[in-house]
């Protein structure tokens, strides 16, 4: 269990199977529409710079500025808003998400798409963390860890899959397509959440337990401390590199727009397995799987890097790097999931924010120092620097299941 100890009866009583079934449907979907809105720039970061005469770096500043407040919103909204219904709070996130993608879709200048970049990642965060408390309440509770599961994984599908239908976009149309299409995808998914999803079945929580002192004490814990430092520096190393990765593929390897998209789209597939080698090494090794994964982690970005402009190396590390992506996820969510269920209950929707928003600060950490990287040093160098920052990954990987099994004793 990860998400409540409530039955589906309990919480939505009446409920028919089917509904409940399109509703969970319908989180999975919001999962994926948000990766969408938050990756889709990735794909078309050249001809964003061209359009708006702006550096590369600067445009990957449209990714930084959205994981940024991502990451600093998410926790924040999760402690103020504990007491609020939460229907309604998906309601507000999602008109607010809608239209932070029509701005961007429409943003005359760079300075209008930072800012909706801004907004959409403020709420982002909160979305993904109110929609996940709504699994356990749909499936049951001993459904509800492979719900979650499947949840985030169609949130990283996304982030590669709309990587290369921006490439695909943008040789056959343009590149304010594919802004187009995320903000119609945003929309619908939207509409139907509201029209679908169940307003009642409100977790109930009492005050002590769903105050802000209570909740925040999560986030002292060792365990959870180096377990966002995990996320930090293992997500920042290999965004050092897939912050930049379409240029990488066109102008470090000479890949035709079609041959990028197409790369990225192999490399989107490998994430959907890295996703499920994450549940296996979980419930087969827990958190004692990820010092391994990292050790092959900081080894296949040093090999990027040796690769130079060769496309074959080039390729073959990228697809380590993508087996590997998210192949400590799940563990270290079912880490702050328990956790939250044995010292702080009244913290489960805080705890289930901490990994989109551990990510997101990955996400901004990696891309600005790529960026530094690639304005000083060029593409080639991206590999060596995630490679650097995957190594302190792995030192906080060590440091977080030590103070784990420290946890479990205590």
């Amino acid at each position: 269990m990860t998400a409540s100890s409530t039955t589906t009866h309990e919480a939505f009583p009446g409920l028919s199977p089917l509904r409940r079934r399109i509703s969970y449907a319908l989180i999975v979907l919001l999962g994926f529409s948000l990766g969408v809105s938050e990756f889709v720039v990735i794909g078309i970061e050249p001809e964003l710079a061209e359009h708006y005469h702006s550096s590369l770096a600067q445009i990957g500043d449209l990714i930084s500025f959205f994981a940024i407040a991502y990451a600093v919103a998410t926790p924040c909204l999760a402690i103020a808003t504990a007491r609020f219904s939460r229907s309604r709070l998906l309601a507000v996130y999602l008109v607010v998400f809608v239209a932070a993608n029509f701005a961007a879709m429409v943003a005359p200048n760079l300075a209008m798409m930072l800012a909706s970049r801004v907004v959409m990642g403020a709420v982002a965060g909160a979305l993904l963390a109110v929609g996940t408390t709504y699994v356990s309440d749909l499936l049951g509770p001993w459904k509800s860890s492979m719900g979650i599961s499947v949840v985030y994984a169609a949130f990283s599908i996304a982030l590669v899959l709309a990587t290369s239908a921006g490439r695909m976009v943008v040789a056959l149309w343009s590149w304010h397509v594919a802004l187009a299409a995320a903000f119609a995808f945003a929309a619908l998914t939207a509409a139907l959440l509201v029209a679908v999803l169940p307003k009642d079945g409100v977790r109930k929580r009492s005050a002590e337990h769903a105050s802000p002192r209570h909740q925040v004490g999560l986030l002292k814990e060792r365990a959870v401390i180096f377990g966002v430092l995990v996320f930090v520096f293992g997500v920042g190393g290999v965004y050092a590199f897939y912050g930049y990765v379409t240029p990488y593929l066109e102008t470090e390897l000479g890949l035709t727009n079609a041959q990028s998209g197409a790369v990225l789209l192999a490399y989107g597939c490998i994430c959907f397995v890295s996703d499920l080698l994450s549940g296996w090494l979980d419930g087969k090794y827990g958190m004692k799987s990820l010092p391994p994964v990292f050790v092959v982690m900081t080894c296949a970005l040093a090999a990027l890097w040796l690769a130079g402009p060769h496309v074959v190396p080039a390729v073959t590390a990228m697809a380590f790097i993508a087996l590997l992506m998210y192949a400590f996820s799940i563990q270290a969510i079912s880490m702050f999931m328990e956790i939250a269920r044995r010292h702080h209950p009244g913290a489960l929707v805080l705890a289930a924010s901490i990994e989109p928003t551990s990510f997101n600060i990955g996400i901004a950490f990696g891309t600005t120092v790529g960026g530094a990287a690639v304005t000083n040093l060029g593409l080639g160098s991206v590999g060596l620097v995630g490679a650097a920052l995957s190594a302190v990954a792995l030192v906080c990987a060590v440091l977080a299941l030590r103070a784990w099994k420290q946890r479990q004793q205590g």
